[in-house]
């Protein structure tokens, strides 16, 4: 499969199906992903499984309606610890992963598996995924938590569904690491709802009927379609329902953006102690390192006492 290069990408496309009975989301990245993982020497294993982390917290997040910040966040006690995903609502999204490299090489060589890309559960071990809602100071903080089960990471997702939404939900995810020549990720997921109430004249039996179709339709789309950089979202998508009364209903693009700012470190030093300044100067001055973008902050001392 050629490098992926096309406006195709970095966008999320809404859908509707059978009148609105079921919702649905087609998101595909790559320019978005390669600029995360550029900014970060991580070992395949762990850039794969931000990757994956990346087009599930945006699929997550294009669901909901918010002025703020969404953030995926998974604490674990595994070989990778945290891994964090910043969707803002204006589509601009930054992550990061915290793991032991040692441990890395040393689970990998008891399965054999040095250097290959595993399913994210095998690296991240036991604890949560998170998935946080933050419109602000005058807005309540919305949360919602689910342990770590499952095979893979569309699994551990679907639980939280299951057992805090309670909505019938299908989604698959989809990654393609560099290969060949190319040094280009990406990474897709699709997601399928039934819709809580609706008007319809259709009973219990067809409904699910129904649901049990187009789950069989969502579940038939492959690598090589999702990655095909000639076909849109909505060609995929009619491909995919065009016999269930398809409806295509938004689109948004997505973009790298991180939060970081000189200032707001600045900002943040400040309101330290004199004790916890002398402790992180060295040789008059406070280094600082976004772990989102790398970008490296130096201070000096003097800065601090400004008004």
């Amino acid at each position: 499969m050629p490098t992926i290069t096309s406006s195709n990408f970095d966008n999320c496309v809404s859908f509707f199906i059978e009148n609105g009975a079921y919702q649905g989301r087609l998101i595909r990245l790559n320019n978005v992903l390669n600029t995360i993982l550029d900014k970060h020497c991580y070992p395949l294993p762990v850039a794969a499984v931000v990757a994956e982390c990346s087009v599930l917290g945006a699929l997550l997040a294009s669901q909901l309606k918010y002025d703020g910040l969404f953030t995926l966040q998974i604490q674990s006690n595994g070989v990778i610890n945290l891994v964090v995903v910043d969707i803002t609502s204006d589509g601009r999204i930054r992550a990061c992963a915290r793991f032991d490299e040692e441990r890395l090489k040393h689970s990998q060589e008891l399965r054999k598996t040095e250097g290959e890309i595993e399913a994210a559960p095998h690296l991240l071990g036991g604890g949560h995924l998170v998935f946080t809602v933050d419109q602000g100071k005058n807005s309540e903080l919305y949360q919602g938590i689910v342990d770590l089960q499952g095979k893979n990471l569309t699994e551990c997702a679907l639980r939280y569904f299951k057992q805090s939404e309670q909505i019938d939900t299908d989604l698959k995810l989809f990654l393609l690491p560099p290969h060949g020549e190319s040094n280009s990720w990406a990474a897709a997921g699709i997601l399928l709802q039934k819709m809580p109430t609706i008007s319809t004249d259709l009973s219990s039996e067809e409904q699910t009927e129904i649901w049990n179709e187009a789950k069989i339709f969502m579940e038939s789309l492959s690598d090589n379609e999702v990655f095909d950089a000639s076909l849109t979202s909505e060609t995929i998508l009619h491909r995919l329902f065009h016999g269930n009364k398809l409806n295509i209903s938004g689109a948004k693009e997505y973009k790298f953006g991180c939060r970081c700012s000189r200032e707001k470190l600045l900002n943040t030093l400040q309101t330290f102690s004199e004790d916890d300044i002398k402790a992180m100067t060295i040789n008059n001055q406070i280094t600082a390192d976004c772990n989102f973008c790398n970008e490296h902050y130096t201070f000096n001392i003097g800065e601090l006492h400004k008004q």
